[in-house]
């Protein structure tokens, strides 16, 4: 589903931030991305995410190079990736609903579409009866499930997650990467950058270690 071909991605201020990096995921995956700050995560997936685009080599997602992809075929290339943060990035004047329903309404999703998928995506991260809520009434882990639904409302085949349990104490962090099992059980393919080794080392997925903007390891099950 994704593949990385001696990509390179070089800033005229940093340098390289990304070098000769080639890797292979295929659909239905979970992998976490993992690396010291600095290491070259966050690149990597605004590449896949096509924020940016690579320097040198090729981004290939389901056989479309994302480096030459028209720029009048990138928002229909972006609504096949949901994307995870850490800071959440939600809308605080908007209401839980709200917050997730906005890729719907941009792509167009009629009133009673919006209301099923939105309901049903809040109802899988434990969040329906705070539909009504603003987001400043949440916790921190609640308002990383809001983001999570709106990352998935729209039935992406693709998720991105860049440091989702960064700001999260243990416990929330557990529960979030339940979370993102129970959507790589029914099909969902997922890439998480993530600094907590210890989270991560116990469960049985693949690794992918980047060190200054090199693959440094490739570990676990694929």
């Amino acid at each position: 589903m994704i593949r990385f071909e001696h990509v390179t991605k070089r800033y005229p201020q940093r340098g390289d931030a990304l070098r000769d990096l080639s890797f292979e995921l295929e659909a239905g995956e979970m992998v976490f991305l993992t690396g010291h700050s600095g290491a070259g995560k966050s690149t990597l997936l605004r590449l896949i995410g096509l924020i940016e685009r690579p320097t040198r080599g090729q981004v290939l997602v389901n056989g479309r190079n994302l480096g030459s992809l028209p720029k009048r075929k990138i928002p229909q290339y972006r609504r096949e990736v949901g994307i995870i943060y850490q800071d959440h990035r939600l809308l605080a004047d908007r209401t839980v609903f709200d917050n997730v329903a906005l890729p719907l309404v941009v792509a167009g999703y009629g009133h009673k579409e919006v209301g099923r998928r939105v309901r049903a995506a809040l109802d899988q991260v434990g969040l329906l009866r705070r539909e009504r809520a603003l987001p400043v009434s949440l916790s921190g882990g609640e308002q990383q499930r809001v983001g999570i639904a709106r990352a998935f409302v729209a039935r992406p085949p693709l998720l991105l997650a860049d440091e989702p349990t960064g700001n999260l104490d243990p416990e929330l962090s557990r529960e979030i990467m339940g979370l993102f099992e129970r959507l790589h059980q029914v099909g969902v393919t997922l890439l998480i950058a993530s600094h907590d080794l210890a989270l991560i080392a116990g469960l049985p997925y693949r690794t992918l270690t980047l060190d200054k903007g090199s693959l440094a390891g490739d570990t676990g099950t694929w």
